[in-house]
C-alpha cells in the first residue's frame, strides 16, 4: 500500500453534503502506513458534522475494495469549520459564522431554541458565541443563571471593550447584564442601533466558529441594523405549528427573502412541536397542531431543520439558569443535538455553495 493508493481510494468516498470527493476538496491528511495498518485523517467542515459515522465506514470499505482487503483502517477526524466571509473583517474578524435566529412573533421560544442551538454546537466541539440581541426584552442571561452579574472591561489596542461572560463554555453578552433588570429599556430606535453597534464592534467576542445571535420577535429596526452591520452567514427560523404562527413565521421568511436582503435561510425548526409527559415517553400529543412547521418548510422550499418537543425540562431549565443542553433529559438533548447537526450542515452547504456573506446595503 502507498499513499497514491489511499487517496485514489478514498478519491471515490463522497462528502454528502457537498457532492465532491474527499481528496478533490482536501479533507484527507496524514497518512500513515505500517504493514497492513494504514490511518488517515478526515478534516469536516464543522465539529458538529452529524455524518461522522457515515463517512468512516465509506472510508474504510474504499480502502478494503480497492486497496487491501487485509486492510485495518483508522479514521481519525478533526474540524475546520468553514468560512465563506470575503468581507474586510473590520468587525467580529475571528468570526467565522453569524447566524441569526428569528421569529415572526414572540412566544414560540426563539430564546431557548437560539440557547440550546449555541450549546449543541459547543458540546460538538464548535467555539460558540451567543449574543442576545432582544434589546426590549432580553432573557439569555436568565437562561444561563447569570442574574445579577456584570461584565468586565479590558483595553486592547488602546481601546476599552466589554468582556462577554462565560458559561457552559459559551461566551454570551446580553442588554440584560448592563441594566437594572427591574427597569424597562425604554429607548427609540436609533439608541437600540446604536446598542446593536456596541455589542458587535465593541465586545471581545474572540475566535469563533459560530456567533449565534438572538434576534427580537418581528421583521423590524433591529434586523435591519444587524444585516447592516455585520456579514450574516444565514437565517435559522422558529415558529411553532399554530396557524396564528406560522402567518407571522412566514413574514420572516419573506423578509430575508427580498431582492435587497442576501441573507440566506439555513432552515426552520419547529417549536413545541407536540408535548411528551415524563412518565409516557412514547407519548405525543399535538397540543398546537401538527407538522405545521414542516408544511411550511416545504411550502417555501427551506430546508426542514427538526421539531423540538415542548416538555417540564426546558421550561424548568431555563427559568432555573440550566439549559436543557446542560441537564440530563435525554430525549430533548438528542431533538437540540440532531437541529444543530442539520443547521451546522446547512451552514457548510451555504459556504460551500452559495455567494460569499457580505454586510447588507440595505435601502427601505
Amino acid at each position: 500500500m502507498t499513499n497514491e493508493d489511499i487517496l485514489k481510494a478514498l478519491s471515490n468516498v463522497q462528502e454528502p453534503d457537498l457532492g465532491k470527493d474527499l481528496v478533490t476538496l482536501n479533507m484527507v491528511k496524514d497518512i500513515v502506513i505500517d504493514g497492513n495498518n494504514v490511518s488517515f485523517t478526515v478534516i469536516l467542515t464543522t465539529p458538529a458534522c452529524p455524518l461522522k459515522d457515515l463517512i468512516m465506514n465509506a472510508c474504510i470499505n474504499a480502502v478494503k475494495l480497492l486497496v487491501n482487503k487485509e486492510a485495518k483502517v483508522t479514521v481519525n477526524f478533526t474540524s475546520n469549520t468553514s468560512s465563506n466571509r470575503k468581507d474586510a473583517k473590520t468587525i467580529l474578524g475571528g468570526v467565522k459564522n453569524i447566524i441569526a435566529v428569528v421569529s415572526g412573533k414572540g412566544g414560540v421560544g426563539k430564546s431557548t431554541v437560539a440557547s440550546n442551538l449555541a450549546l449543541a454546537l459547543s458540546e460538538g466541539g464548535a467555539k460558540v458565541g451567543l449574543m442576545d440581541a432582544d434589546i426590549y426584552g432580553p432573557s439569555v442571561h436568565i437562561m444561563f443563571g447569570m442574574r445579577g452579574e456584570r461584565p468586565m472591561m479590558r483595553e486592547v489596542d488602546g481601546k476599552g471593550v466589554i468582556v462577554p461572560l462565560e458559561r457552559y463554555g459559551i461566551k454570551l453578552m446580553s442588554i440584560g447584564l448592563l441594566i437594572d433588570e427591574r427597569q424597562a429599556v425604554v429607548w427609540r430606535g436609533p439608541m437600540v442601533s446604536s446598542a446593536i453597534k456596541q455589542f458587535v464592534s465593541e465586545v471581545d467576542w474572540g475566535e469563533l466558529d459560530y456567533l449565534i445571535i438572538d434576534m427580537p420577535p418581528g421583521t423590524g429596526d433591529i434586523h435591519l441594523t444587524v444585516v447592516q452591520t455585520v456579514p450574516v452567514t444565514g437565517v435559522i427560523v422558529v415558529t411553532t405549528p399554530q396557524t396564528v404562527a406560522l402567518a407571522d413565521a412566514k413574514k420572516g421568511i419573506a423578509m430575508f427573502g427580498q431582492a435587497q436582503l442576501k441573507v440566506p435561510i439555513i432552515g426552520l425548526v419547529e417549536n413545541m412541536s407536540y408535548f411528551t409527559p415524563a412518565e409516557l415517553p412514547n407519548n405525543k400529543y399535538y397540543l398546537f397542531g401538527k407538522d405545521g412547521g414542516k408544511n411550511l418548510a416545504e411550502e417555501f422550499d427551506i430546508p426542514f431543520l427538526g421539531q423540538i418537543p415542548i416538555v417540564q425540562s426546558i421550561r424548568e431549565g431555563g427559568d432555573l439558569g440550566i439549559p436543557v443542553m446542560a441537564g440530563d433529559d435525554a430525549i430533548v438533548k438528542k431533538a437540540f443535538t440532531d437541529f444543530a447537526g442539520k443547521a451546522a450542515r446547512g451552514i457548510a452547504m451555504r459556504n460551500a455553495n452559495l455567494e460569499p456573506t457580505e454586510i447588507q446595503q440595505v435601502v427601505v
